[in-house]
């Protein structure tokens, strides 16, 4: 039978541990379960203050209506590997000259070596009139838990008028997530008969559809096919949500301009940006400090100032997409890295910035995108992955969550595509 972890007591208020790691989600578990596999008798805490841990990529397919909510969440502790320690804390304050950690509730976590894999903090409260509205009136998103289903409960119940769908302007968490929704809601806005009522527009911050050009073209022809309004370098600003209104700055060549826009339902990507602590500390990046992203090397994903600090996933700041995928290349990369670096040996691993966006285009229709640091597409699967595809649908449904539970989560071996992750399926 496979225990699982338990939290620590924080009563004790000082703690040393060879290897802390602040975050328990995707990249945390991750780094810690592949560390263990190559050493189980490494000193590894990880500081994590949520009892639950949930499979986000999922949350898309919720939002229309072809995934249970509750098969996205397990408990903290079924995940955490039962060797490590769980700090169930929050981290306030991050001192790396002294290697201490301060928490929420008093502890000092002193460490010889820090992961930080903290995730990425929802800015909600930077639109104006949106944290009073969500989850109400047509204000929908599927960047929360508890939030997801009202997606599909707006999009089921639509009756027709303008369906909006927003791109921020800041770097977020699975930058395809708010198009897939829309390319979703098209569907059923077919299916239930509404969408000669409906006017859907994509309003984005961005200046076109996708990063990269290969999968661009092809998602411009499903833009075109499903007859979808394109407003890029819209940046949402405010809900006004008696009026049903959206308040949008929209850069031309003239400057910025006020736009104000009528909705029946309104999807939003809200900004985001790394967690306040990483912000206010020294291991953020001087170079975007309002974002907070821990500053690494792109390629060692060893900080940049710190050397015993390594940083992977949404916190970071590899310039790559914020995905579960990327992780599963980066994870490899950093345990090398530092065990190498305990061993007082050359950090030789290297990212090449792999990442993936399964990129759902309508119900039994994805492109699987899969490209590298310098946006060349990467072909895992012997197919064009630059065209829609209903194996990549199933790849997206099934077998991603089970390759996130079932392989990476457990530290199983990999490489980062998908492809490898797969054959050693049983």
């Amino acid at each position: 039978m496979q225990t699982t972890a338990s939290a620590t007591d924080s009563s004790q208020k000082t703690l040393h541990h060879q290897i802390v790691i602040i975050g328990g989600g995707a990249g945390g578990i991750t780094v810690a379960a592949q560390l263990l596999r190559q050493n189980s008798k490494l000193d590894i805490a990880i500081i994590e203050p949520s009892d639950k841990h949930y499979y986000q990529p999922a949350w898309t397919l919720v939002g229309g209506g072809k995934y249970n909510l509750l098969d996205t969440v397990k408990d903290e502790q079924e995940c955490i590997p039962s060797q490590a320690k769980w700090i169930k804390d929050y981290v306030e304050k991050l001192d790396p000259d002294n290697n201490l950690v301060i928490t929420r509730q008093g502890s000092q976590i002193f460490y010889e070596y820090l992961v930080v894999a903290a995730g990425i903090q929802l800015d909600w409260h930077l639109i104006k009139g949106l944290p009073d509205a969500l989850g109400k009136g047509g204000v929908c998103s599927n960047y929360a838990f508890e939030i997801a289903p009202y997606t599909w409960e707006v999009i089921n119940h639509f009756k027709g008028g303008n369906a909006i769908f927003t791109f921020p302007a800041t770097p977020i968490k699975c930058a395809g997530a708010p198009q897939k929704i829309m390319y979703l809601a098209d569907d059923a806005f077919r299916k239930n008969g509404v969408r000669q009522k409906t006017n859907i527009l994509y309003c984005a911050a961005a200046a076109k559809i996708f990063a990269i050009d290969a999968y661009a073209v092809s998602l411009m022809k499903v833009v075109e096919r499903k007859g979808i309004t394109l407003n890029f370098k819209h940046n949402l600003k405010e809900i006004k949500a008696e009026s049903k209104e959206a308040v949008f700055d929209v850069t031309t060549d003239d400057g910025v301009q006020e736009l104000t826009l009528s909705y029946d339902m309104i999807h939003v990507a809200p900004p985001m940006s790394a967690p306040d602590f990483i912000k206010n500390s020294k291991l953020a990046t001087p170079a975007a400090p309002s974002l907070g992203w821990v500053d690494v090397h792109k390629y060692t994903l060893q900080h940049n100032v710190y050397s015993n600090v390594f940083s992977l996933g949404d916190v970071s700041s590899l310039p790559t997409s914020k995905t579960a995928a990327a992780v599963r290349g980066e994870a490899p990369v950093l345990v090398e890295n530092l065990l190498s670096l305990m061993n007082k040996q050359a950090l030789n691993a290297s990212y090449n910035g792999y990442t993936c966006c399964p990129l759902v285009t309508g119900y039994g229709k994805t492109i699987m995108a899969e490209f590298d640091y310098d946006g060349n597409p990467i072909s895992t699967f012997p197919i064009d992955q630059t065209q829609e595809h209903y194996t990549m649908w199933l790849m997206k449904k099934y077998a991603l969550p089970w390759v996130y539970w079932h392989r990476m989560l457990k530290g199983e071996p990999f490489e980062g595509n998908i492809l490898r992750q797969l054959q050693g399926k049983k």
